[in-house]
């Protein structure tokens, strides 16, 4: 059997390389995942990483496969078993930074800019602002204190300087001066990392100083930073690609049109976090997003509308005696954003403060404005937009109408709530020119388009910042919905919202990507699905809590250093299922540093710190822990409901379905490092199941289910791809809002079950019928038996499983 690289994927499978899990060990698995039925491999980044690297989005070297693990020959005989067994590769490509790394000489553009400064030609590469201050060098935020107090452990060696791990060249012809001159000879400058939220001048991912911005947009470096990957295409070596952090770059569409020009238009999808009602610009040459829109519309069927309201109740009554918990989610974030603006991005608002400075100075009808003034409407603009970032310096984004009247619409309301923050009318003038500048109505100047493509790329770190790492640790009354695109302030999702976006997604992106669990997901989607069923008992929630808060004979049970903190971490321990401190401690303690209520990264309480981890092992993962496994064994029926149903949906909606490695089985992993822990690959249980052995439990029945619907997709593209159908299926009866169906080209009909304990609490399916989609018989593949139409009774069909997968006879 061998591959066919013309086809786009019917279904891909994430691998996350590193070295515990290199090609050779990749290899190993193509039997496997072949035999469980999809058509293409999704590997992590495979370009040369720091040295360990878990990811491998912290790229040194484009022009090499990544030696740590196997290099391009592994790399080549992983493609070659992959297109032995009837697989192709799909790889992440990360355009938008490079690691800074120690030694600083892995990574030899960035150390031939260290050395020859803005005379280099890699100076071309970075997002360098040379004219930003410090004598027309970079800042280098490494050192671990003010450099008075560092100077002691840093030393000359020859044409190199050294600083513990860090070694920084020399620039030619200075390599005789004493340490103190020598330092200030240089085109960087050795600093403090604290400096970085106020003095940095280079373009980070988010606000991470070690992954400095790549400016792609440069035609030059676009060809270097691509030319193996382009190659490995080429040579058929690798098949697709998934393109990260998009946003981050100055003209997303721009770049994406390059790319299909150089690619010759291989299946592509990008990582595009869409927000609300936010769509995919239609210009954009991709076959769609990652996948984080399904995730939010598949996680938010299984929340209940009335019981997530009730949950919030039960909350606010335990967190806030003790705790400002903010009340509300835009409120939350509108919290985190001024945080994050004000400091952790406070050198890119001073950047383009400089920028619009100029530009006003030179336009004389734009007014005089006042530093302060422009800085000031900076922030209150950046924090007022509802999406990650808009589109006007983009070349995709301005040849789509609709896209140039959203994001004028968006900037006008968030222009208009700025103004109120002035006191006086002609100060708040400068929020004008600055909404003008964003929209890049005032020409193609230099500093004009510099700041518009700056500002797009500040607004997309300060989104990302403030609400994937701040808000969604702050505001927690249902950890499952705070998860990257979803809305934890309206978490719920109803069928018909679910039908129209599969058919949107159908129309529009019929080769999109779809996800439930990724590695950047903080819970997986069995703990995500553990979860969401505390929205249909929120009271059962409230007397557990009271139960582990009382302690056994009514004395007090283990004291948390505070009720947020306590609420995070039980019904953290909740969704895991099987707590223990070795993995619930590192996720806990990362869910407290982000919310920055306490503790944080950069600012670490070391005695709070102390006080979470012993609660956590004398409370979730201690004696106390027996209230969770007793509310877990009551749950179990309705926890398999959801696991099962949003597997099927997700595997035969419109799109392209990804699975991360291990879900095909229950898999129960918090935020990273613990998703990215190497899998475990139950080859011999899929074996078993082909074999005759019936599902013993979730685990084998989720894997028979997933077996069962990729191979489906495998064997009839058609049915599922760009050329298919998506037709909703309704219920009639008692219990018709439990059931969500829909067919896929008339031949194929998926049935899931939702809000499962409502629907046994409310006397089960009833005199609940689905009308299938004409008078033949069907097959359900995972009972094997047949169904016969035109219509069904649920109580029957799914009498055996939660769900159905039902295929037309002959």
């Amino acid at each position: 059997m061998t591959a066919d690289s013309s086809a786009p994927p019917t279904a891909t499978y994430r691998l996350q390389l590193q070295p515990d899990l290199p090609f050779a060990a990749a290899e190993k698995a193509v039997p496997y995942l072949a035999a469980l039925g999809v058509s293409h491999l999704h590997l992590s980044p495979v370009l040369e990483a720091a040295p360990g690297s878990t990811h491998g989005y912290d790229v040194v070297d484009h022009s090499a496969v990544r030696a740590e693990l196997g290099g391009e020959e592994g790399l080549r005989a992983l493609a070659a078993t992959a297109a032995a067994h009837g697989l192709r590769l799909v790889v992440d490509l990360v355009p938008n930074h490079m690691a800074v790394p120690a030694p600083e000489s892995l990574n030899a553009p960035l150390w031939a800019v260290l050395r020859d400064g803005p005379a280099s030609p890699y100076a071309r590469w970075f997002d360098i602002d040379w004219d930003g201050g410090h004598g027309g060098r970079v800042l280098l935020p490494v050192l671990g204190g003010r450099l008075g107090d560092e100077l002691r452990d840093i030393r000359a060696d020859g044409d190199v300087l050294r600083y513990h791990d860090h070694v920084f060249p020399v620039r030619p012809g200075t390599e005789r001066l004493p340490l103190p001159r020598l330092l200030d000879a240089q085109w960087y400058r050795l600093a403090w990392w604290r400096l970085a939220r106020s003095e940095i001048n280079y373009r980070r991912f988010f606000t991470i100083s070690e992954l400095i911005g790549v400016r792609v947009e440069d035609p030059e470096v676009f060809d270097a930073t691509h030319r193996t990957i382009l190659r490995l295409l080429r040579e058929g070596v690798v098949d697709g690609l998934r393109i990260d952090h998009p946003d981050g770059l100055a003209a997303p569409g721009d770049y994406l049109a390059r790319l299909h020009a150089a690619t010759g238009g291989r299946w592509t999808v990008v990582e595009k976090i869409l927000t609300g009602r936010e769509r995919l610009p239609h210009g954009w040459k991709c076959a769609g997003t990652t996948g984080y829109d399904a995730l939010r519309h598949l996680d938010g069927l299984f929340v209940c509308p009335l019981g997530a309201g009730r949950l919030f109740t039960v909350y606010r009554d335990f967190v806030a005696p003790l705790a400002d918990t903010g009340g509300d989610w835009e409120e939350t974030v509108r919290r985190a954003a001024y945080e994050v603006v004000t400091h952790d991005l406070a050198a890119e608002v001073e950047r383009l403060a400089r920028t619009a400075g100029r530009i006003s100075d030179q336009a004389s009808h734009q007014g005089d404005h006042a530093p302060w003034a422009l800085r000031t409407a900076i922030r209150e603009l950046l924090v007022r937009l509802p999406v990650y970032r808009p589109y006007a310096t983009d070349g995709a984004g301005a040849r789509d109408p609709r896209r140039g009247e959203q994001d004028a619409a968006m900037l006008a309301e968030a222009a208009a709530r700025a103004r109120t923050v002035f006191r006086a009318p002609e100060e708040a003038l400068a929020v004008d020119l600055v909404r003008d500048l964003a929209l890049g109505l005032l020409g193609d100047g230099p500093d004009c388009v510099d700041f518009c493509a700056r500002f797009a790329q500040t607004s997309s770190a300060l989104r990302a910042k403030s609400v994937e790492d701040t808000a969604f640790y702050r505001y927690v009354p249902l950890l499952s919905a705070c998860e990257v695109g979803s809305d934890p302030g309206a978490p719920t999702v109803g069928v018909d919202t679910f039908h129209a976006y599969c058919a949107r997604i159908q129309r529009d992106w019929p080769l999109t990507s779809t996800v439930l669990s990724t590695h950047d997901t903080k819970r997986s989607a069995d703990v995500r699905a553990r979860i969401a069923v505390l929205t249909e008992c929120p009271d059962r929630w409230r007397e557990l809590l009271r139960r582990v808060s009382a302690g056994p004979a009514g004395g007090e049970g283990p004291q948390p250093p505070d009720q947020q903190l306590a609420w995070v971490a039980w019904q953290t321990a909740f969704g895991l299922g099987k707590p223990s401190a070795e993995r619930l401690i590192p996720s806990v303690l990362k869910a407290v540093r982000e919310a920055g209520l306490h503790t944080s990264w950069t600012d670490q309480d070391a005695g709070y710190e102390e006080a979470v981890g012993d609660f956590l092992r004398a409370g979730p993962c201690g004696p106390a822990a027996s209230s969770l496994t007793e509310l877990a064994a009551e749950l179990a029926p309705y926890v398999r409901a959801n696991v099962l149903s949003a597997a099927l949906l997700h595997l035969t909606m419109p799109g392209v379905p990804d699975l991360y490695q291990g879900t095909e089985t229950e898999y129960t992993a918090l935020v990273d490092p613990d998703n990215r822990r190497p899998p475990r690959l139950r080859a011999a249980l899929l074996t078993e199941l082909d074999d005759g052995t019936g599902p013993q439990d979730l685990s084998g029945e989720k894997m028979f289910l997933t077996a069962t619907a990729l191979r489906l997709r495998r064997a009839h593209p058609r049915w599922f791809g760009a050329h298919g159908t998506y037709t909703p299926l309704h219920a009639d009866g008692t219990a018709a809002g439990h059931c969500l169906a829909f067919t896929r080209a008339g031949q194929v009909v998926t049935v899931a079950t939702r809000l499962s304990l409502r629907l046994s609490e409310d006397g089960g399916w009833r005199d609940t019928e689905l009308s299938l989609p004409g008078p033949g018989r069907w097959r359900d593949l995972l009972t094997g038996r047949e169904v016969p139409g035109p219509v069904v009774c649920l109580r029957e069909l799914l009498q055996r499983y939660p769900v159905a997968l039902l295929v037309a006879e002959g």
